[in-house]
């Protein structure tokens, strides 16, 4: 899941980054000139990611999943919402994933790395910085993404699904689950475009839509699956999923992996990624108190605890993860 990778070649780096590098930070051209009003903890947790994500690359001469792919993808988020982010934050980040071919050297541990699951990860971040810095030739090339996807597909399980942590049936920020990692590969797949991609981002779709929404991360990645295909042909499905998320939503106003367990942060961010795409009143009050249950959650230097599987374990990763997708709650979640 990490590597090293050359530094210093700046007349490689994307158009964008090489921007901001002369200028105090990047935002997408589709946004407003100034930045959008953010809470103070949006404003928080960006700020505690600028410092984090490119802090693991340039103290350890390698790239993760959690700091380059989910925390980076965070603040992809807040550039393409046209908030600044300095120009050193995303630099390193956009130059090793504009360059597929070069993840297989990522250095590091192999009992803590997987390759499948980096792919994943690597790929969603181009795809965001594509997104996000659409001036970048190099990171926009559909080559590129396209090398991207087709490397998530070589690893499809012949269901259609990522296998990722099975034996883990909620997953976890950094290492998401097989729904989950299924999900953000369907996604890759879909950008990456080609007709040599159709046929897996076909059995991914299948498999998606076969998906019992039994749990929150479940039941969450149903309802994104569904919003993002346009299609009504599991309008039941997602009924069955909307109603779990009421049900399992504590007083609190989190959520936890099941229909009776105690809120943990990262389900909290899944189910306001998946309700917020709504616009029905109550499932807007929903998504207001999922919100507030994630400011009363953070801490004081901007980030979240780590949700972790079992609960209460210690993990930089988990928790720069969980920071990320909270964060990226956050932004989606915004009433405008």
């Amino acid at each position: 899941m990490f590597s090293r990778f050359p530094r210093g070649n700046w007349g490689s780096l994307p158009a964008c980054v090489l921007a901001i590098v002369a200028i105090s930070g990047c935002r997408s051209p589709e946004s407003q000139s100034e930045p959008p009003a953010l809470s103070e903890v949006e404003k928080k947790a960006i700020g505690f990611l600028q410092g984090e994500v490119p802090k693991w690359s340039r103290e350890n001469g390698c790239f993760s999943c959690h700091n380059n792919g989910d925390a980076a993808r965070a603040l992809l988020a807040a550039v393409k919402s046209g908030y600044p982010v300095p120009m050193s934050t995303l630099s390193d980040t956009a130059e090793w994933v504009s360059r597929p071919d070069g993840w297989s050297n990522n250095k590091g541990d192999p009992g803590f790395s997987d390759q499948r699951l980096a792919d994943i990860q690597f790929a969603a971040a181009l795809y965001s910085a594509q997104s996000a810095m659409p001036d970048s030739k190099r990171l926009n090339s559909q080559t590129t993404l396209r090398k991207a996807a087709l490397r998530v597909a070589a690893a499809q399980d012949v269901d259609g699904s990522w296998r990722i942590e099975p034996q883990n049936p909620v997953g976890s920020p950094a290492t998401y689950g097989t729904a989950l990692a299924t999900l953000m590969a369907w996604r890759i797949l879909r950008a990456g475009g080609g007709t040599e991609l159709e046929p897996a981002a076909r059995k991914a779709s299948n498999w998606l839509q076969g998906l019992p929404p039994v749990n929150v991360p479940a039941a969450a990645v149903v309802i994104m699956a569904s919003v993002e295909r346009g299609s009504g042909d599991h309008e039941s499905q997602v009924s069955t999923a909307i109603a779990f998320l009421k049900n399992a939503q504590t007083s609190g106003g989190g959520w936890g992996p099941y229909l009776d367990g105690p809120p943990e942060v990262f389900d909290t961010a899944l189910a306001l990624l998946a309700l917020s795409r709504f616009s029905d009143a109550g499932i807007k009050q929903i998504v207001r108190r999922g919100r507030s249950f994630l400011g009363a959650n953070q801490l004081s230097d901007g980030s979240w605890p780590a949700t972790t599987r079992p609960p209460g374990g210690v993990s930089y990763a988990q928790a720069m993860s969980t920071s990320g997708w909270a964060t990226l709650a956050l932004l989606a979640s915004r009433e405008r």
